[in-house]
């Protein structure tokens, strides 16, 4: 069983607004897309959208999945022998030769640089053996985000009626993405020189908004004519970073850059709890301690609207009937934030030192010691 209790959060001079998107949408930018969706990276709580969770093909950007699949199963320095059925396969190319050893680096570059292909499905053959388990590797990772609109068939995105996303789950899978430093730094790269491979070649970012959007950091467009012109877009700008996607978008990224400028000017973040910090006290029986400060693990930085008000509360839960010992940093319940009654962050809480069991000898003498008292 499981302790819990519930506590409000007092913000000095805090002027919040609840994260529904619904409360403010007539204030955002006109956005001529089939879906879009702009979000806060660290939370997923949504700033502006239209026809969010409308089911639509997404081209090229697929390949931000393929990319954290692979960053997240292989090592950077591996390297892909490519298989003959990545060779010449149709649309935008890295243009590898079959037989060809590139390193999954390299080869990453390719893929979100050049938006490669062939390099889509050299990586999927290198990580899962065939392009259709390294669907299924891409559709578990999907739910395991939250994207459940989402289905995946292929690593690059070439049409299939049954391979789709939404604006707001692709949001989501790239600001899941954006989180590895690997991936961040691939993305956010305007040019890169491979090394390895029968030939240098030479990749620049067809992504406008590292070059022309001041924070701008990723992440990558996508074009067919089923799908139209995509982009999943990002920047960071005074420690928050804002992620878009818009789908069927003939004017990609002017709408992104109105979105953007939309929610940097309308929200700001607001440290609610940092790392470290005391949240409550918790009990433990049969230890040199009977009570233990439990401190958060991590920040809980969370987007606020400017210049409005909401209902900011903390909700506590904690292990009941804690029996010694319990070592410092041992995980002793979670601490949750909750913005007008809608989750917004939360983060464990760990115990901020150790309670040892008690020897007999100490139990008895602690025990006499309350009688003589």
């Amino acid at each position: 069983m499981n302790a819990r209790r519930t506590a409000a959060l007092i913000l000095a001079a805090a002027a919040l607004m609840a994260l529904n998107a619904g409360a403010y949408a007539e204030n955002a930018p006109d956005i001529a897309a089939g879906g879009a969706a702009l979000i806060e990276q660290h939370t997923g709580a949504v700033i502006c959208a239209k026809e969010a969770h409308k089911k639509l093909p997404m081209a090229s950007t697929t390949k931000i999945m393929t990319a954290l699949i692979v960053i997240e199963n292989c090592s950077l320095g591996d390297t892909v022998k490519v298989s003959p059925k990545a060779y010449g396969v149709e649309g935008s190319s890295m243009y590898l030769n079959a037989g060809e050893e590139v390193s999954v680096e390299d080869m990453l570059y390719g893929l979100m640089l050049l938006s490669g292909n062939d390099a889509a499905v050299a990586l999927a053959i290198h990580t899962a053996g065939s392009v259709e388990a390294f669907a299924a590797l891409m559709n578990a990772r999907a739910e395991e985000i939250g994207a459940h609109n989402t289905n995946f068939v292929t690593p690059n995105g070439l049409h299939d009626p049954e391979h789709y996303t939404t604006a707001y789950d692709l949001a989501l899978i790239a600001a899941e993405a954006m989180k590895n430093p690997d991936f961040r730094k691939i993305v956010g790269s305007t040019y890169h020189k491979t090394t390895t491979g029968s030939v240098i070649r030479y990749m620049k970012n067809k992504n406008k908004i590292l070059w022309q959007y001041e924070g701008g950091c990723g992440v990558k467009t996508g074009f067919t004519k089923a799908a139209g012109r995509c982009l999943v877009f990002a920047a960071e700008r005074d420690g928050m970073t804002l992620i878009g996607a818009v789908l069927s978008c003939p004017d990609m990224f002017n709408v992104a850059k109105a979105m953007l400028d939309y929610g940097f000017a309308s929200f700001r973040t607001e440290k609610i709890i940092s790392a470290g910090q005391s949240i409550t006290r918790i009990r433990v029986s049969g230890g040199t301690k009977t009570a233990l400060a439990a401190e958060a693990k991590d920040d809980i930085i969370i987007p606020v609207r400017i210049g409005e008000s909401a209902d900011i509360r903390t909700e506590v839960e904690t292990r009941s009937g804690m029996n010694a010992p319990v070592e410092k940093g041992e995980d002793v319940g979670s601490v949750r934030v909750l913005m007008d009654g809608k989750l917004v962050g939360e983060t464990r809480l760990l115990a901020a030192e150790d309670s040892l069991s008690l020897k007999f000898g100490q139990y008895l003498r602690k025990l006499l010691s309350g009688w003589a008292a």
